[in-house]
């Protein structure tokens, strides 16, 4: 059989690997250097955690488990028939699956404060970087096994915390440098803008319409609010939102006169003038975005989404935003946070396509020195050279065959990119002072053990 992965997910070697640790470990360090904590949570969740908090699209996306040794059930009847009315329309059915693979971090996020609420802190702020799955289509940037990098507060509804994000946000861009507009609006605009079309009910329909538009553009826009049942005279009155080109300031007044008069407008354009007036970036550029929705139906505030600044691939590449009640449907009401999520493997693509990684990233061995040898017994000297080395927290190893040359061996070195060889043979076994070779500048001496530590620290 030829081996093959499936569709949607990919393999990283070894150097794939360090590049992606690179992007993690900084965003890592940011996570911690604004207070986060970490936390993980199971892949699989109950299915019933899941379904209906992304919205009908998002539910159609959800990795649903199969219920193990069905075979055994003793009412195939019913499997048979519920298999049979899974195939005519998207439903859940608690005799073929009860469990589903994680969509997202957020809401296992909600999911765990509620059970862990009498043993947190609150406000709460954790940060947690595993995968995630989806039944998507794959495509470039779309994979269906894909990493997020989430960092949340919960238990305050205070506005520094979106003030926190943008610098968390612009801070960790900067430091993989990777030139980024960062867009931002609020939920509560969108709302206002339902009431002030006069269709509150379609406020779902409408935002994920209107999210659409960088992808299908105004008429694919339009088009969809029409198959929603949105009327013509409330599309006509959302033109000028999709219309609208500015600066950030005329984006607000335009906001103003759309939904100035609705309270919940009021409070969405108070919410974004505070970001605007107090937010400090170096490094990205900060956009309000009068159409951005993003699809969730959990978001309540403000919404956040980062793309890349360059290149030809700049799809989103971070998204989060405030939510005001999501533990409530877990039975923790006015439980209000705010949240982003970095998408690594988007960020992992963006970066290799403007070749922002330092040159160095792949190059370099997580194995600092290999030992050499020429036979049993100077290979089993090794073993306590290397002892010796790890005892200090070097990272070493020594090579496994006893019958290869010693060119063979620092081909290996070379190979791997270790940049050490200490070659040790019966001469330098009697002596206990070893050729220690620098494989980038050829250069060898004859040390000690003890100065081979101190060279190598």
């Amino acid at each position: 059989m030829k081996p093959s992965i499936p569709k949607g997910t990919r393999d990283f070697g070894p150097a794939e690997m360090q590049k992606r640790q690179y992007i993690l470990n900084i965003i890592r360090k940011n996570f911690e250097l604004f207070g986060y904590q970490p936390i993980e949570t199971p892949s699989m969740e109950n299915i019933t955690t899941l379904t209906g908090k992304y919205g009908e699209e998002g539910d159609q996306l959800i990795f649903k488990i199969l219920n193990s040794r069905i075979h055994e059930s003793k009412n195939k009847e019913l499997l048979k028939k519920e298999f049979d009315l899974s195939l005519e329309s998207a439903r859940n059915s608690e005799e073929l699956t009860e469990k589903a693979l994680r969509y997202d971090l957020t809401v296992p996020f909600a999911r765990y404060v509620v059970m862990n609420q009498h043993q947190l802190t609150f406000p709460f702020k954790r940060y947690q970087i595993q995968p995630v799955w989806r039944a998507d289509r794959p495509q470039k940037g779309r994979y269906r096994e894909f990493y997020q990098c989430d960092a949340d507060v919960i238990g305050s509804d205070s506005l520094i915390n979106e003030l926190d994000l943008i610098s968390l946000m612009d801070k960790s861009f900067k430091e993989i440098n990777v030139p980024v507009i960062l867009k931002f609006n609020n939920r509560k605009i969108l709302s206002a803008l339902a009431e002030v079309i006069d269709e509150p009910s379609k406020i779902i329909d409408i935002t994920v319409a209107i999210d659409k538009l960088d992808k299908v553009g105004k008429d694919g826009v339009n088009k969809e609010l029409t198959e929603k049942g949105i009327s013509a005279k409330a599309i006509e009155t959302l033109q000028p939102l999709l219309d609208f080109k500015g600066n950030n300031k005329e984006k607000v007044e335009v906001l103003r006169k759309l939904v100035g008069a609705n309270e919940e407008g009021k409070k969405g354009i108070e919410e974004i003038e505070y970001l605007l007036n107090n937010s400090s970036v170096s490094f990205a550029t900060i956009e309000l975005d009068i159409t951005l929705a993003r699809g969730l139906n959990y978001y309540t505030g403000t919404i956040f989404e980062v793309k890349a600044n360059a290149g030809t691939f700049t799809p989103s590449i971070l998204g989060g935003g405030r939510y005001d009640d999501l533990t409530g449907i877990f039975g923790l009401k006015n439980m209000s946070g705010v949240g982003i999520s970095f998408g690594i493997d988007r960020i992992y693509d963006v970066m290799e396509e403007l070749n922002l990684f330092p040159e160095h990233i792949s190059k370099v061995s997580s194995t600092k020195l290999l030992f050499a040898h020429f036979d049993v017994d100077t290979q089993r000297h090794c073993l306590q050279l290397a002892a010796a080395l790890r005892n200090n927290n070097i990272s070493c190893e020594i090579y496994p065959d006893v019958t290869k040359k010693l060119g063979k061996q620092f081909e290996y070195a070379d190979k791997k990119n270790i940049p050490f060889v200490c070659t040790v043979g019966g001469d330098e076994m009697a002596s206990k002072l070893y050729a220690f070779k620098s494989m980038a500048t050829g250069e060898q001496k004859k040390l000690s053990i003890e100065q081979i530590i101190e060279e190598l620290k």
